[in-house]
């Protein structure tokens, strides 16, 4: 089950979606975190910088939930500017790695497209780690790749750099 998480249910859902984004960059996914990253540092990103933008709905949150647990998150995030009232940014799609290949992802996806057209959001933008799985994903949603950048993000488990695939979607 696909649903918006607001500041009121996201108290009932921290533990889990901290258990997803320890879980995701243990298992490699470049989502803005190296190693060493504890769970500590997964439930900070969620209190220290996700709830104050979910408070002021400067982003919206997306949780898939089987059995009462999430198992996996999207956000979507307007963008502010004037002159972009038509454009959105897709973040952090988490899929937990023992619920992946269940189709959780496309349906993160698909309602948060749905919601980007209620928004009047025609057109998504989100970047990926040129090698990643994810990238793959995307494309098979109707993404399109818009460029790529060298050396744009560390690995999480090396040091070294690695590029980033910017992608987009018209949703119009």
């Amino acid at each position: 089950m696909i649903s918006r998480l607001d500041d009121s249910g996201f108290d009932n859902a921290l533990k889990d979606l901290t258990d997803i984004l320890h879980a995701c960059v243990q298992d490699g996914a470049s989502i803005g975190f190296i190693h060493p990253f504890t769970p500590d540092q997964a439930r900070a990103y969620w209190q220290n910088r996700v709830r104050p933008d979910l408070q002021t709905g400067a982003l919206e949150l997306f949780v898939a939930r089987n059995s009462g647990r999430v198992l996996g998150t999207v956000q979507l995030i307007p963008a502010t500017m004037p002159n972009q009232p038509h454009r959105a940014d897709v973040a952090k799609l988490l899929v937990h790695p023992k619920a992946r290949r269940r189709g959780l992802g496309g349906a993160l996806m698909a309602a948060l497209q749905d919601r980007a057209i209620q928004l009047g959001r025609t057109l998504l933008v989100l970047d990926t780690r040129s090698s990643d799985p994810s990238r793959i994903l995307y494309q098979n949603l109707g993404f399109q790749i818009a460029g790529e950048i060298p050396n744009y993000c560390r690995n999480p488990f090396e040091d070294r750099l690695e590029p980033t695939t910017y992608m987009f979607k018209d949703l119009s």
